[in-house]
């Protein structure tokens, strides 16, 4: 999201938080998705701010950003609930949590749940302190910090997994991350994480890809709305991968056993959301160890 000067009463509070999770923390909010203290001040304001960049967008492009938005956020809630089911999962890591309220909803919906969020150590500090203020966080959810491109140290990935319960199946979510990342930078970190997961008896890790997808109907449309985002974001958003089967592929080269890649436009029902007029950008990837 853009360098935005920010309302005086939201300054400080977002101080340790970047400005797309602001917006992101607003679009679930507005849409029933989480509650009240995930929804800053300088979010809504963000949120009003762009409302004519994203209704171009969608009115002459074609591009929903919001859509894009709930679609990854609803279709990796499905596949986390249909694991926990299946898996009888009972602990859960959310790296890049930002402002996520996932971890608060899944925490009501399953008291079994331990749920770790983790965050690079200034947003994990600021999570770790709306959650306190709240009363949600316990032994079962907590805030970690975590840097996925460090390879030792107390903020790798081996010291945020060394907390976990070896014995019990474990579910990795990460969204809204990799695309800031070139596809060397991901698939080193996809490497890493299958690495982690070998130690558990089972291991789903769900996440969320923008494939570089030539055939779609408004490629070009596509292209100038990754420029913007790049710009808005004040760095490149890269489209990794041309195909499905080539995101399933790195996948099981990077080390998961079985790579699933879900198009959001084949269940829009289940979603709760009406089928758009455009193919969807955005697909939900599923590995296991």
């Amino acid at each position: 999201m853009p360098s935005i000067p920010l309302p005086a009463t939201s300054r400080r509070e977002s101080a340790h938080i970047s400005p797309s999770a602001h917006y992101t923390g607003f679009v679930w909010f507005r849409h029933g998705l989480s509650e009240a203290p995930f929804a800053s001040d300088f979010g809504r304001f963000a949120h009003r701010v762009l409302r004519p960049v994203t209704w171009g967008a969608r009115r002459f492009f074609g591009l929903d950003i919001e859509r894009f938005l709930l679609q990854r956020h609803l279709l990796i809630d499905a596949r986390l609930e249909q694991t926990i089911a299946r898996d009888g999962v009972t602990q859960v890591v959310e790296i890049a949590c930002g402002l996520s309220p996932r971890g608060r909803r899944m925490r009501k919906q399953y008291p079994q749940l331990t749920y770790v969020e983790a965050d690079l150590p200034e947003m994990a500090s600021s999570k770790r302190e709306l959650l306190r203020v709240q009363g949600w966080l316990g032994p079962r959810h907590r805030v970690e910090a975590v840097d996925i491109l460090a390879d030792s140290g107390e903020l790798s990935l081996s010291a945020l997994f060394a907390g976990l319960d070896r014995s019990k199946p474990v579910v990795v979510i990460t969204e809204g991350l990799l695309n800031y990342f070139e596809r060397p930078v991901v698939e080193r970190f996809w490497r890493a994480l299958a690495q982690q997961l070998q130690a558990f008896p089972a291991a789903t890790y769900l996440t969320e890809l923008y494939p570089d997808l030539t055939e779609h109907p408004r490629y070009r449309q596509l292209r100038w709305g990754v420029w913007l985002i790049g710009k808005l974001t004040r760095g490149g958003y890269p489209l990794h991968y041309q195909t499905e089967a080539a995101i399933a592929e790195a996948g099981k080269t990077c080390g998961f056993r079985a790579v699933q890649v879900l198009n959001p436009d084949q269940q829009p029902a289940a979603l709760g959301l009406p089928r758009g007029p455009l193919a969807s950008l955005v697909r939900i990837v599923e590995a296991r160890c």
